[in-house]
């Protein structure tokens, strides 16, 4: 897993070894089993995690009481609740292990000391919220202006592991659409 992780970090900023293995020490290692909870909603998010292996399902309660699936977070990336996370503020959003999950996970208070111990953490809190920003705009972008088969087509070629472990509702939620509809796409994939 501090390979995994390592090689993650070197790509945002290259990092030397004795800063990393410092900076290592404070990132825990936790393991979620499927449907246990990493962030509940209404809940402040304490930590942000690098996903070692496994996915988390992000979601939230509309006013209708029906889940809205917003993200998949997957292997090699990071996951938190940000703006609970940024703010300390409860969480808009629950995340939960689709499957086993395996996680390094930073307390809040330590990511803050890493910041203020370390340019380099600085620069990679700030390249991550970047890239997070990028991510959320191109998810509402996709949301708007593809049609239901191109989103399919779309996750099927970027995250084909999520095809593969998740549920079909909560697939059919985040592209935002139902699940006859995304029948009907599958249907005339296949054929």
């Amino acid at each position: 897993m501090e390979d995994k992780f390592k090689k993650f970090i070197q790509k945002i900023v290259p990092i030397k070894d004795d800063e990393f293995e410092k900076s290592f020490l404070k990132f825990k290692k936790t393991t979620l089993e499927k449907g246990e909870f990493f962030i509940e909603q209404n809940k402040i998010s304490k930590q942000i995690a690098f996903i070692n292996s496994g996915i988390l399902r992000t979601y939230y309660i509309n006013d209708k009481a029906e889940e809205i699936t917003s993200c998949f977070c997957t292997e090699n990336n990071l996951a938190s609740s940000y703006k609970s996370f940024i703010l300390q503020a409860p969480s808009n959003v629950a995340m939960i292990a689709l499957e086993k999950t395996e996680l390094l996970v930073i307390n809040f208070n330590d990511l803050q000391e890493l910041y203020n111990e370390s340019a380099n953490w600085q620069t990679i809190g700030r390249i991550v919220a970047e890239k997070e920003f990028i991510v959320m705009e191109q998810y509402a972008s996709v949301l708007n202006n593809e049609t239901a088969k191109e989103k399919y087509l779309r996750l099927l070629k970027e995250q084909p592991e999520i095809i593969q472990k998740s549920p079909v509702n909560y697939i059919a939620s985040y592209l935002g659409i139902t699940r006859r509809t995304l029948s009907r796409i599958r249907k005339e994939i296949s054929q």
